[in-house]
């Protein structure tokens, strides 16, 4: 059983870095179209367990569908390391794209696969 854990991550450049504090028990593969093309893996985080630790000026948020996420990337290197948006219960939230954690391998973990082309 995984545990709660404060990791390190990153865009490819660096300019964008962050710190969060997440349980990687499970991550999670969506299907919708910018996953699918981005090859995100998700873990999802309240707001207070993710510190943006630098490169704020780098980001650039893109926005689509229903325009509630905002998929954030650098402007540098185009690396998607993160987004913010609700989950369905209002709360606000942060999705980590695992890959881009530090010492994280992402074939050693439980993945939950979410149709969120549906949606």
């Amino acid at each position: 059983m995984a545990e709660t854990k404060t990791y390190t991550g990153s865009c490819h450049c660096g300019r964008v870095s962050y710190e969060v504090e997440a349980d990687l028990g499970q991550a999670v593969a969506c299907n919708c179209s910018i996953c699918r093309k981005r090859g995100t893996l998700l873990t999802f985080v309240p707001t207070d367990k993710f510190r943006l630790a630098g490169g704020a000026e780098s980001l650039t948020d893109y926005q689509f569908n229903k325009k509630v996420i905002h998929h954030l990337f650098c402007s540098t290197c185009g690396v998607g390391s993160f987004a913010r948006g609700r989950a369905p219960n209002g709360m606000e939230m942060i999705a980590v794209n695992v890959r881009c954690l530090d010492g994280v391998d992402p074939e050693t973990l439980k993945v939950r696969h979410f149709d969120g082309a549906k949606l």
